[in-house]
């Protein structure tokens, strides 16, 4: 079984495609299972998600698709939700959908948040100690797994998107936040959206994803699409690693139940 969980519409504003563009690129590939996890809207960043008002017209496009669909690949609808708070929606949380991908991509900068993975701003990194940004994601990630409001835990690493690594050990600043996921039995996606950036490397590393099988925690792939030629991006390389460091089960969603298969 091939599955993609990962994957956005043009709602997001910084996507290209159709939903069935989308679709039909997947069937080409031999996906079974895609799915559509665009940004869940929230009051904050509206540049990059869907607004509130679009929710309705996202989920149709996605349930009408689930049908056109049925006979020839299994169709999931999700959100991507950043953990925000004081921004999260009930609109969201509540939505009757398959799973829901928990994301970082904003932490606090004195009184003001800053997108660390957007380019514009950068300069932040030089502003501030880069073992402090490093254990701000990771403080971030582990009180998101502990709400226990979300299925897959999206790019665990993406701190690490412009190779600004740190001084400490990796393995021990991201520690809690995996025994945080374990306690939460929230998924770990494999997400080669970062073989696309600077620091040429999927999310997350080799050495955190051998700490997550050492600890029984499952994985699942997505990957992260905005385009059709993200579809199943670099999908061999990934569930090979997967494979080398002992895992042989992925887990796919339906209506937020889970079951595992062998990729």
């Amino acid at each position: 079984m091939r599955i993609d969980l990962h994957n956005h519409t043009i709602l997001c504003n910084h996507a290209t495609g159709t939903v069935d563009e989308y679709i039909e690129k997947a069937i080409e590939l031999g996906i079974d299972e895609y799915g559509f996890s665009d940004h869940a809207p929230m009051n904050y960043d509206p540049k990059y998600r869907m607004d509130i008002s679009q929710k309705s017209l996202y989920e149709k496009w996605i349930i009408d698709a689930k049908e056109k669909y049925k006979d020839k690949i299994k169709i999931l609808l999700a959100y991507e939700v950043d953990y925000l708070d004081g921004f999260l929606l009930d609109e969201i949380l509540n939505a009757k959908v398959d799973y829901l991908i928990g994301s970082v991509h904003f932490l606090k900068n004195k009184n003001d948040m800053w997108g660390f993975d957007n380019p514009e701003f950068i300069g932040v990194y030089k502003s501030k100690d880069i073992d402090t940004i490093w254990v701000e994601y990771f403080d971030a990630i582990k009180s998101m797994a502990k709400t226990g409001l979300f299925d897959i835990v999206g790019h665990f690493d993406l701190i690490k998107v412009f190779k600004f690594l740190p001084k400490k050990d990796i393995k021990l600043i991201a520690k809690d936040a995996l025994i945080a996921i374990k306690k939460s039995n929230m998924i770990l996606e494999i997400n080669p959206a970062g073989l696309r950036k600077p620091i040429n490397e999927s999310y997350p590393s080799k050495q955190l994803l051998e700490m997550a099988y050492e600890m029984g925690i499952d994985i699942t792939f997505g990957s992260d699409a905005h385009n059709l030629e993200q579809i199943g991006f670099k999908y061999d390389e990934i569930t090979s690693l997967s494979k080398e460091i002992g895992f042989s089960k992925c887990v796919t969603f339906d209506s937020r139940d889970r079951k595992h298969i062998e990729f």
